[in-house]
């Protein structure tokens, strides 16, 4: 840290441009949480589903470690049908290596959602313990949740969305959830063993594996709009699974939002966490990707992280593809936290510590110095809250035309600049 003065005197002179507020639209379908009991119990007490669930059964319900759109409340209605059926049903933590793989951190993540043993009903039975079910197709041994492998039955909870560094027929959603989410740690592990661009293919052969040999019932996947609402609640047997899963998918595609600029010098995000992404900030937003598997988002020539969030406690994972970032950040850091993920799925690009500036100003200071062939006194600038909260952004002054000209964005302020404090911290 001895150097930081030279640095600060170094980008001291920068312009910061003055900035603006719009309004992003969005298409907004939505179910409004009232009545997500009623449409989950209509779904599983159809025949199809409601058949499966005995008196007596233990089953295992998974939840995983995003922050998923009332994921406590669809856990409850899944727990509260398996009890009206007879059943025993538990909560299983479906996270593969997250929660600084251990038990214990995996269920406090579950409770940090709200999903508490006296909010659902049930017991959280959560152990990083893996049980050998199968072989793939080409003969890898594929590993699950012991306490899911020997109940009499499965429900995966989980919500279907484009994945943050692949793309296949299958991304996030059901699949994943079993593969990697059950698999805890060393199943994860198995699943990346052969890294981003070979997961498109490893999904569907660990996933059919786990159907064909473990005691999958039927799965409750969610799709969410552009405003982390939920829009579509179905559930799907699992000899369906791998052929409705990728309808799913396209379905979700078309509610993903998006910063509505293509480009920017510089983007500025003002928190990164676990609970907006797997990747602390989703780069089918940010277009910070950890691989070449996969591609969107906003193609920014810089990125500065400003602050985590509290919800995230301290890992940060996703910060190693940002430029710069501020020594608020940096001191929040839990890296044995960041670590266990990083490993399990070989990516550690997102752990790797960026620049580091004393104040909010300085680092976005050093990602505009740094910038080429731009126009340092009219840079461009777009500044977002996080990746999943993008309807209000701002923009800088050299965006103001083609915001006026854009049918989907309200301008919503005049052109100010930043209110940083005397120490260069936004207020």
């Amino acid at each position: 840290m001895r150097e930081r003065p030279l640095v600060a005197d170094l980008v001291k002179d920068t312009y910061v441009p003055k900035m603006f507020r719009v309004k992003q639209y969005f298409p907004r379908p939505r179910i409004d949480p009232e009545d997500i009991p009623g449409i989950i119990s209509q779904l599983l007490n159809q025949e199809k589903f409601a058949s499966r669930v005995k008196p007596g059964m233990r089953i295992a319900i998974t939840a995983g470690s995003r922050g998923i759109a009332n994921v406590a409340l669809t856990t409850r209605c899944i727990a509260d049908f398996c009890k009206s059926r007879g059943a025993k049903p538990f909560i299983v933590p479906a996270m593969g290596s997250h929660g600084g793989a251990t038990a214990q951190g995996q269920r406090a993540i579950l409770e940090g959602y709200g999903i508490t043993e006296d909010y659902v009903g049930c017991p959280i039975v959560s152990s990083m313990e893996v049980k050998k079910i199968g072989v793939n197709a080409e003969g890898k041994e594929v590993f699950i949740d012991k306490n899911a492998a020997e109940s009499d039955g499965i429900i995966l909870g989980c919500r279907v969305k484009p994945h943050t560094a692949f793309r296949g027929r299958y991304e996030s959603g059901m699949m994943k959830m079993m593969a990697i989410g059950l698999g805890k740690q060393h199943g994860a592990e198995q699943v990346h063993e052969e890294g981003f661009h070979n997961m498109a293919k490893n999904l569907p052969l660990f996933g059919h594996c786990i159907l064909e040999n473990a005691p999958i019932l039927f799965g409750v996947p969610t799709i969410e709009n552009a405003f982390e609402e939920t829009c579509k609640i179905t559930a799907v047997a699992a000899e369906d699974i791998e052929t409705v899963e990728p309808e799913l998918l396209k379905e979700a595609f078309t509610y993903m939002p998006r910063i509505l600029v293509d480009e920017c010098d510089v983007l500025v995000v003002d928190q990164i966490g676990k609970n907006f992404s797997g990747d602390g900030m989703d780069p089918n937003i940010t277009g910070t990707f950890c691989s070449n598997s996969a591609s969107g988002g906003i193609k920014a020539q810089r990125v500065v992280v400003l602050d985590l969030s509290p919800e995230t406690h301290g890992n940060g994972i996703g910060l190693g593809y940002s430029s710069a970032t501020t020594k608020r950040v940096f001191d929040q850091l839990d890296l044995p936290s960041m670590y266990p993920n990083a490993i399990t799925c070989t990516v550690l690009g997102g752990v790797r510590i960026p620049i580091v500036m004393e104040s909010d100003k300085e680092a976005i200071q050093v990602c505009i110095k740094s910038c080429n062939e731009i126009d340092k006194t009219r840079p461009r600038v777009v500044r977002i809250p996080n990746s999943l909260h993008i309807e209000h952004i701002m923009l800088s002054e050299a965006y103001w035309e083609e915001a006026q000209a854009n049918p989907n964005l309200t301008i919503e302020s005049e052109p100010e600049y930043l209110p940083f404090d005397g120490d260069g911290n936004l207020w």
